[in-house]
């Protein structure tokens, strides 16, 4: 933070290549294959089709409007659909082996876009990269790969929805995953979305999606503490983002009643087991830290455009754990207004609170230069008398969330 000003990074961006720009970035044998998909593919996503679509990969333009909005830097999700995938989900399965080596081709091509346009904007972008989980040791290697090639914003992890044929998230056949993650200090980032299943095309499956999308990304958390991941890769980091934070302590504690019920090796042995323990049989030994010891030490929180509801809960959640975003250049996002966003939010809270959640977290993480950005901060940045004003009117064009009134609700 300058001195009067905040250092803002937005924690939860996205960004991809315009469709034909990812053909460089394949090999050349994957090229007559690239030709035909992108003559039949018809991209599902409105936004990707509008005049605005180029804030995704026009880095001239995304940075004079990041920071005309008061944010200097940003960590990268991606955005748009790599080569080879039917639709935007990365979890649909491939009908054969083929079709799975030219999903793993596309994505490897995003992955280098991205370190490419990571690396037009030095120490301002922090790139989060693909894999897929169907083949370990692939993943490992691409894990490798980008970590040497400057990708800081760490891995995308997908979901494992059901009906995905995967094992779960909570299963040792991802140990070397994690191993090299832990080793690299390479970030786990799971993004709202990639862990749903699919709801089917009628009107009410979109309802379903928006209330169940974010309780089945949140199922990383408990996966991995009950698995022990934690337990065997201490240096391990999960990043949790848009998936909203208010129902964090809420599932922290039932987390650890289960944990309790569950794994309490001492009442077993003693044979005072609770009536639970006898499905956490060979759980104790493995299991470690109870999760929200789990959370103190390895989890954070993206917090896209965090709502006026869920600031009073920071201390229960971690000050230290929330990285705010703005999610652009989604429509739900912030952006042009995030300076309001922050006022509508962030008006009571203490500067020193605010500065980490707004930024200093997300360099700690990330990897971000302070040094760097601070200066930038102090010419863009919005100014801490600024959002220390509460917001009396929402603008009349906010389509983001955050300025809904009165809205309460923990979203899952």
């Amino acid at each position: 933070m300058s001195d009067d000003r905040y250092t803002v990074i937005s924690a939860d961006c996205h960004a991809g290549a315009d469709l034909l720009d990812y053909k460089p970035y394949l090999e050349k044998r994957h090229y007559d294959d690239f030709d035909v998909w992108a003559a039949t593919y018809v991209n599902p996503h409105e936004d990707l089709l509008a005049d605005s679509a180029d804030r995704n990969w026009n880095s001239d333009r995304r940075l004079a409007e990041l920071e005309a909005d008061g944010i200097v830097a940003e960590v990268i999700f991606p955005n748009t659909i790599p080569p080879f995938f039917p639709s935007g989900s990365l979890m649909a399965p491939p009908p054969n082996a083929g079709d799975f080596e030219r999903r793993w081709a596309g994505l490897r091509a995003h992955n280098r876009w991205l370190a490419d346009f990571c690396a037009a904007a030095p120490g301002r972008r922090a790139g989060v990269f693909q894999i897929l989980l169907g083949d370990v040791e692939e993943a490992v290697k691409e894990i490798r790969w980008a970590a040497s090639a400057g990708l800081r914003g760490g891995l995308m992890l997908p979901g494992t929805p059901p009906g995905s044929g995967l094992p779960e998230l909570y299963s040792r056949t991802y140990d070397p995953i994690w191993a090299v993650c832990a080793e690299l200090g390479v970030p786990v980032n799971h993004h709202a979305g990639s862990a749903s299943p699919p709801l089917g095309e009628e009107p009410a499956a979109r309802a379903v999606f928006m209330v169940e999308t974010t309780w089945f990304s949140h199922r990383v958390l408990w996966h991995l503490a009950f698995g022990g991941v934690f337990h065997r890769h201490p240096e391990l980091k999960l990043v949790l983002t848009e998936q909203g934070s208010g129902w964090i302590p809420g599932v922290l504690d039932m987390l650890d009643y289960y944990h309790g019920r569950l794994a309490d090796a001492a009442t077993q042995e003693s044979g005072t087991a609770t009536a639970e323990a006898r499905f956490g049989v060979g759980l104790a030994a493995g299991v470690g830290a109870p999760p929200s010891g789990v959370w103190r030490d390895h989890c954070f929180v993206g917090a896209s455009f965090m709502r006026p509801h869920e600031v009073p809960l920071r201390e229960r959640i971690g000050v230290d754990k929330i990285m705010w975003g703005s999610d652009y250049p989604h429509d739900e996002g912030t952006f042009p207004h995030t300076r309001e966003a922050l006022r509508f939010a962030y008006a009571d809270v203490p500067r020193a609170e605010a500065a980490a959640m707004l930024g200093g977290n997300a360099a700690r993480v990330y990897g971000f230069d302070l040094g760097l950005l601070d200066p930038i901060a102090a010419k863009v940045g919005p100014t801490v008398a600024e959002i220390a004003e509460p917001l009396a009117q929402p603008p009349a064009d906010a389509t983001s969330p955050v300025f809904a009134r009165g809205a309460s609700v923990r979203v899952w």
